[in-house]
C-alpha cells in the first residue's frame, strides 16, 4: 500500500512539473514604455531599453499565470541625453543606488466575459520602495511563429503609477511633471523548452 501511495504522489508531482510552462519575453518584439504630462500641456514619452519578463502558467489561457519583471533603470531613454542623465541622477531614480525596477505578480483576476482581459496584482519595487500595484493585462492569443516555429503568446500590459508613491522627483511636483505616470508594455512571449525530467 505504501508503495502504491509513493507511486501516486510521484506521478502527481511529475505531472505538475511537466504541466508548468515557462515563457520569456522576446527582446526583439517587446517594448516597455511610459509617459508623463509636462506643465499640463504635453505628453513626454520614454522607454526602458533593457528588461526581462518571464511568465509561469499551468493553464493555456494564462488565467493562473505568475509574471516577473526585472528592468535596468539606467536604460531609460527619452531621446534627449541631458534629460535622461537627469532622470538617472539623485533627483529622480538614483540609478547607482537603485539600479533595478522589479515586479512580481501575486494574483490574477479575469474581467467578466471579455476574452483575454485580466487584472494583474503584484508588488513593484522601485527606488528602494515596494508597493502593491494593479496592472491591466490583455492576453492577445498564442500562435506558432511561421518563421521561427516557436510557440509565441502576445500580451499587452498597461497601468498608472504615482511618482509620489516611490519618491521619484519630489522637487518637480505637478503640474511641472504629472504625478501620474502611464506605463505600457507590449510583448511576445516565447514558450521555453522543458527538459525530460520536468525541470
Amino acid at each position: 500500500m505504501k508503495k502504491i501511495t509513493v507511486i501516486i504522489v510521484t506521478l502527481f508531482f511529475s505531472t505538475f512539473l511537466l504541466a508548468q510552462t515557462t515563457w520569456k519575453a522576446d527582446p526583439m518584439h517587446s517594448k516597455l514604455t511610459f509617459s508623463t504630462v509636462h506643465h499640463g500641456i504635453s505628453d513626454i514619452a520614454g522607454l526602458f531599453k533593457t528588461f526581462e519578463i518571464t511568465a509561469t502558467a499551468n493553464k493555456a489561457d494564462f488565467s493562473d499565470a505568475i509574471f516577473e519583471l526585472s528592468t535596468e533603470v539606467a536604460s531609460i531613454n527619452t531621446e534627449v541625453e541631458m534629460r535622461d542623465n537627469h532622470l538617472r541622477s539623485a533627483e529622480f531614480f538614483e540609478v547607482e543606488k537603485y539600479p533595478k525596477m522589479t515586479f512580481k505578480s501575486t494574483s490574477i483576476k479575469k474581467l467578466g466575459k471579455e476574452k483575454g482581459k485580466y487584472k494583474l496584482m503584484g508588488n513593484l519595487t522601485l527606488h528602494g520602495i515596494t508597493k502593491p500595484v494593479t496592472i491591466n493585462m490583455w492576453y492577445r492569443g498564442t500562435i506558432v511563429n511561421p518563421q521561427s516555429k516557436a510557440i509565441t503568446a502576445g500580451f499587452q500590459f498597461s497601468g498608472i503609477l504615482k511618482r509620489s508613491d516611490f519618491d521619484i522627483g519630489p522637487k518637480f511636483p505637478a503640474p511641472m511633471i504629472s504625478n501620474e505616470v502611464k506605463i505600457k508594455a507590449d510583448s511576445e512571449f516565447i514558450k521555453q523548452q522543458v527538459s525530460a525530467n520536468g525541470l
